[in-house]
């Protein structure tokens, strides 16, 4: 689950991590109003949206107009707000649909003597979090990775622990700091890495992570995003803006289904992650292009799998459709009954190609044959499967 930057640094700043004073706007008016709430001679206004790179992205309706702005006055801010709010920003990580901007965060100016990077994620390797940091603040860490690595450093984090001060002050050395910015590193750094692990975060980003003047290190941005599966653990679901997310993948979600949407026309119905990684990928390799990740589980019902039919179906992109169950928990036989009960509910107008094997896999095949529905395409194996279904959109 991702959040805007804004409502990151309000738990930011109730956590005890330093991050600008700044006000969130919703209209033109506000924004102008934002700042001179603020009371400085300058001011950002920031586009909130859940992808990075917006003071590089440009308006789709205004291409000039860029995704964060420095203002000087009121008149300024309203200006560049009535530009911004209800268009649409593109940014490298938005692709080029963008997303429409509804909110803006309006953030009091610092005076700025260095920029940092500063990221917390998980370390598959290691099997802990890991802070790092890099001197090449305000860049895609991917790039400084690629071409500058040994700018890069990394502290483990305990998770009982957490962060200590000796390991800021070793990150601090490392990145070249005084003395005021090393103290103040003792404090942030450990107190940053408390936070990702007290909301169970899966990323927690600050880029850039400034130093300020006077040696204070400030949270400039935030990119936070909570895993998934500690939600019932935390308040956190007023924060959720689900007009930042895939329409179907919400509703997928509330049906308990996993799903992503991706970009092919072949549509996807598997029960398992890995099989549907493997699916996926035998589509492709046979010259297809799956339309989504969909994983039903072992434990889906009738009415789940039927509503992952129609949810399938309402992509305009799909012109057919691999079901492929390995029947375990999620018997073969209740897949049968769901795709029958979708094709009379919500109707197939595209090819289907249906895979099956493990429990009751007898069962499940006479259902089929005894269907009368004779268009449903039957698969011995997967490579068979992957092979028909990429065959009816040449046929």
């Amino acid at each position: 689950m991702k959040i805007h930057e804004y409502q990151a640094k309000q738990l930011f700043a109730a956590a005890g991590v330093a991050v600008p004073e700044g006000v969130v706007a919703k209209t033109a008016d506000e924004a102008a109003d934002a700042f001179n709430q603020l009371g400085g001679e300058i001011a950002v206004v920031k586009s909130q949206i859940h992808a990075g790179g917006r003071g590089k992205g440009r308006f789709k309706e205004h291409p000039d107009q860029a995704g964060v702005v420095l203002v000087r006055s009121a008149d300024e801010a309203r200006e560049n707000a009535e530009r911004m709010l209800g268009s649409t920003l593109v940014t490298l990580q938005t692709g080029e649909e963008g997303k429409t901007v509804n909110t803006l965060y309006v953030e009091a100016g610092l005076d700025i003597a260095r920029e940092l990077y500063l990221g917390v994620i998980i370390d598959r390797e290691s099997n802990s979090p890991v802070l790092i940091m890099s001197s090449e603040g305000g860049m895609e860490i991917e790039e400084v990775a690629k071409d500058t690595p040994e700018k890069i450093f990394r502290e483990p984090v305990d998770v009982g622990l957490g962060l200590q001060k000796f390991q800021a002050r070793k990150l601090a050395y490392k990145l070249g700091l005084d003395v005021e910015a090393v103290r103040s590193a003792e404090k942030f750094l450990p107190t940053l890495c408390n936070f990702f692990l007290e909301n169970d975060c899966s990323v927690t980003e600050v880029n850039p992570l400034v130093v300020t003047t006077d040696g204070q290190l400030v949270a400039l941005d935030a990119k936070v995003t909570f895993d998934d599966n500690s939600l019932f653990r935390h308040q956190f679901e007023e924060l959720r803006d689900l007009s930042e997310e895939e329409e179907t993948e919400v509703r997928a979600a509330q049906a308990g289904l996993s799903y992503v949407k991706l970009d092919g026309n072949i549509g996807c119905l598997v029960n398992g992650a890995g099989l549907a990684m493997s699916t996926m990928d035998l589509i492709k390799l046979h010259g297809g292009e799956p339309a989504n990740f969909l994983d039903v589980g072992g434990g889906a019902n009738v009415d789940q799998v039927t509503e992952a039919f129609r949810i399938i179906l309402a992509d305009d992109n799909v012109q057919a459709v691999l079901v492929n169950i390995f029947g375990g928990i999620m018997k073969c036989d209740t897949i049968v009954d769901a795709l029958l009960t979708a094709y009379e509910k919500v109707g197939f107008t595209v090819p289907l190609v249906v895979r099956l094997e493990g429990t009751n896999v007898e069962l499940a095949r006479e259902k089929l044959s005894t269907s009368g529905k004779d268009d449903i395409i039957t698969a011995t194996d997967l490579t068979d499967a992957a092979q028909k279904v990429v065959a009816t959109l040449t046929s």
